[in-house]
C-alpha cells in the first residue's frame, strides 16, 4: 500500500518534523504581532504566560502542539512561515496614534481593517496636528528593527514654515541644536518651494522624538505651519495615498522590506491580497516603495558619516 506523500514527502514524516519543531516563546510571540521580542521577554518574565497551564519561563521552548496563554487566553501562533502583513496609513491631522485617548479624541486604530488572532503596530509616531505616512505591520520584530533609536532609520518630511531659511539657521539644523532632550539635528534640507510667506522645505533625521522637528524650527524662532511625513526608511508615500486612506504593500514589496531589516524572507502566505489600497471600499493599483525619493534632488547635507552608518555614542 503507497504511503501518502506531499511533493515527494511522506506525510509521516512531515507529521514527525511538524511535531518535533519547536522556537523560542519569546519570538513565536514577536512573530504573532504582541510586540518585539525584547517586549515579550519582558511580558514573560511578568507572569503573563502559560505553557499548558504551567508558567512560563524566559527561554522557554514551545512546539507546535503546545497550548501558550496570554493572560489566561490562548494565543495563535504562526508556525507556517508567512508574511507579515504591513501597511501604509495617510493619517490626516487631528487623529491620535494610540489605543487608549482619555480626551476621547479619533484614533488611527479605528480607521485600520481588523485582525483575527493579531494586532496592528504602529512604527513609530506622529502628533496629534501632524498628517502623513504612518507603516503598520503584525510583525513586531519588524516594528523594532523600523523604529528603535539603534538603527537609525530615516524619516522625510515635508515641512511649510512662516519665513525663510537663511544659511546660518539651515548651518545649525545641520550641525545640530540643543533641545530640552539632548541634541538634534537634520541628515539634509533642500528648498521646496512656496509663496510669499509660506515656504516649504524637504528634511530627513534619522529619529522619532516627540515633536522633534517642531522643535527645531521653533529653537530657531521659525513657525511650521504644516509638517507631513513622506518617508519612513525604504517606504515612501504614494501620491494617490490620500488622507484617511491605507494600502497593504505586496508580498514581494513585504519580502524586499524583511532582507532591507535584515530579517529574511519568509515563504508567501496563501490568500492575502496584495497592494490592496482601501477606504470605504476602493481599491486602487499596489505601490512600489522607492528606496529614495530624494535621490536625485540636489540636497545640503551635513558633513560627517556616510548614509547608513551608526553614530558613535
Amino acid at each position: 500500500m503507497p504511503r501518502f506523500s506531499y511533493f515527494g514527502r511522506p506525510l509521516k514524516v512531515m507529521l514527525d518534523d511538524y511535531e518535533t519543531q519547536s522556537e523560542k516563546l519569546h519570538k513565536m510571540l514577536a512573530a504573532a504581532g504582541l510586540g518585539s521580542r525584547r517586549e515579550m521577554e519582558e511580558l514573560i518574565a511578568s507572569g503573563a504566560a502559560s505553557i499548558n497551564g504551567q508558567p512560563a519561563q524566559v527561554g522557554d521552548r514551545i512546539r507546535p502542539t503546545d497550548v501558550v496563554r496570554i493572560h489566561g487566553r490562548v494565543v495563535h501562533l504562526p508556525w507556517r512561515k508567512t508574511h507579515p502583513r504591513v501597511l501604509m496609513y495617510h493619517k490626516p491631522e487631528g487623529e491620535i496614534v494610540s489605543r487608549d485617548d482619555p480626551e476621547g479624541r479619533p484614533s488611527v486604530f479605528d480607521r485600520l481593517p481588523r485582525l483575527k488572532g493579531q494586532r496592528w503596530i504602529s512604527v513609530g509616531r506622529l502628533d496629534f496636528n501632524t498628517e502623513g505616512l504612518l507603516v503598520f505591520t503584525t510583525h513586531g520584530e519588524l516594528a523594532n528593527r523600523l523604529s528603535h533609536p539603534r538603527y537609525e532609520v530615516e524619516r522625510e518630511y515635508a515641512v511649510r514654515i512662516l519665513g525663510e531659511l537663511d544659511r546660518e539657521q539651515t548651518d545649525r539644523l545641520l550641525s545640530g541644536i540643543e533641545l530640552n532632550d539632548g541634541m538634534a539635528r537634520v541628515d539634509s534640507i533642500v528648498p521646496a518651494g512656496g509663496e510669499g510667506a509660506n515656504q516649504w522645505y524637504r528634511l530627513v533625521l534619522r529619529e522619532g522624538r516627540n515633536r522633534e522637528v517642531r522643535r527645531l524650527f521653533e529653537a530657531l524662532g521659525l513657525t511650521v505651519s504644516r509638517l507631513i511625513r513622506v518617508r519612513f526608511g525604504p517606504i515612501a508615500m504614494p501620491p494617490r495615498l490620500k488622507r484617511g486612506m491605507f494600502q497593504d504593500l505586496s508580498d514581494e514589496e513585504v519580502r524586499q522590506l524583511l532582507d532591507w531589516c535584515g530579517l529574511g524572507q519568509p515563504a508567501p502566505a496563501d490568500g492575502r491580497r496584495s497592494g490592496q489600497t482601501a477606504r470605504h471600499g476602493k481599491e486602487e493599483q499596489p505601490y512600489r516603495p522607492a528606496p529614495n525619493p530624494t535621490a536625485e534632488a540636489p540636497t545640503t547635507k551635513r558633513p560627517g558619516r556616510p548614509p547608513g552608518k551608526p553614530r558613535r555614542r
